[in-house]
């Protein structure tokens, strides 16, 4: 919107706007290699206590011998995209024309694919920086249909993400999302109104409404993504790439009477959609 080369002064295109001039002369530091660390300690604390907020951190970083305010753990914490998951009065708004839609699973029986998909997105700390991972999972398989990485969370990429698991795998009925700003935007809801698919919200930092992409979470963090050190994005990429085809293709779970999710899909589907 700013023309630096154009005749009219910054200060008066700025005004013309109505921004503060501050913010056009700005210019974004990159994040510290301290915080850095301490973000990818409290990713892993998150992991292991996700009920803790900012205050509990700072405490459980404190004994660690890491000093940390309350202020600096909600920024880091804010900035990965983090929250404190226990049930708790939902006194938060919408992003300004964003609908929060209700929860629909609540004693619903998950028994076949594609009658439930879920999607989530998540922190992934690099040798030097961070990005974003999106992933759209089948609830009754655990098979994850697509994926994204991105160095920002807009919306932008959880609707390619979403785009491409039902140009792929047909629809579910029933697409359940938490409240984050990409998933109520107009951009991701309009792609599930128009196919026709119900949209269900998680309630305000309830974890067992999406626990199935949580435990996705703790599996790709602990199985991969901490024993790693990506050193640039596409490096992330194709190591996320190769772990969720071995995810999907050879790693058996417990829960699915040691299938694979591709066996729990791809063998539950009618033979004319399987194929």
């Amino acid at each position: 919107m700013i023309d630096r080369e154009h005749d009219l002064p910054i200060t008066q295109q700025a005004r013309a706007l109505r921004i503060s001039r501050g913010s056009v002369y700005y210019l974004p530091r990159p994040v510290s290699a301290a915080d850095l660390a301490i973000m990818r300690r409290m990713d892993e604390l998150h992991l292991e206590c996700p009920f803790a907020g900012s205050r509990m951190l700072r405490d459980l970083l404190n004994n660690e011998g890491i000093e940390l305010g309350r202020r600096h753990a909600a920024t880091l914490m804010k900035r990965m995209g983090m929250e404190a998951i226990y049930r708790k009065p939902n006194t938060s708004k919408p992003a300004p024309g964003h609908k929060i839609y209700p929860y629909l699973l609540r004693g619903v029986s998950v028994d076949r694919p594609n009658q439930v998909w879920a999607m989530d997105i998540t922190y992934v700390p690099m040798a030097r920086g961070f990005v974003y991972l999106a992933a759209v999972v089948d609830w009754f398989s655990r098979r994850v249909l697509s994926w994204r990485v991105s160095i920002t969370m807009e919306a932008a990429f959880c609707v390619e993400a979403l785009e491409e698991a039902l140009a792929r795998y047909g629809q579910p009925e029933i697409f359940n999302t938490d409240q984050g700003s990409q998933f109520t935007s107009h951009d991701f809801t309009s792609v599930l109104l128009k196919a026709g698919i119900a949209i269900s919200m998680d309630g305000k930092g309830s974890w067992r409404d999406n626990v199935f992409v949580e435990r996705l979470w703790r599996s790709i963090k602990y199985e991969e993504i901490y024993l790693m050190a990506y050193d640039s994005v596409s490096d992330a990429r194709a190591s996320i790439s190769r772990y969720l085809t071995f995810y999907n293709g050879r790693r058996p779970h417990s829960s699915l009477d040691r299938q694979t999710p591709d066996q729990a899909y791809f063998d539950r589907l009618p033979q004319s959609v399987a194929a």
